[in-house]
């Protein structure tokens, strides 16, 4: 879970960094400097590039975790399969008589 919250704040940082990018790019953008346009620019590219990547990594470190904690869920639940009921019947219980309040 720790690399995970590390990764969250790359990404955010990512982000972060991006915005401050943009920002720049379009107030070089208002002047008249080719040079500084060009150059900010690829500066902008190679930040999204740099996010489509974290944010691959992300969603590939997510799936992962989520297959991995169903495979747990099933051997749990093929261990203990009466527990597994009386937990699914509590909770479908609790669910029905919250819902019913409202």
């Amino acid at each position: 879970m720790n690399t995970f919250t590390n990764s969250t704040k790359d990404v955010a940082d990512s982000v972060r960094h991006m915005v401050d990018e943009a920002d720049q790019f379009l107030k070089v953008a208002a002047e008249d400097g080719n040079a500084k346009f060009d150059d900010v620019r690829g500066k902008l590219v190679e930040q999204v590039r740099r996010m489509r990547t974290c944010l691959d990594d992300l969603e590939s470190q997510t799936a992962h975790q989520a297959r991995r904690a169903v495979r747990e869920a099933d051997h749990v639940v093929h261990a203990h399969p009466y527990q597994a009921i009386g937990i699914a019947a509590a909770l479908g219980l609790l669910v029905g008589l919250l819902g019913s309040r409202r």
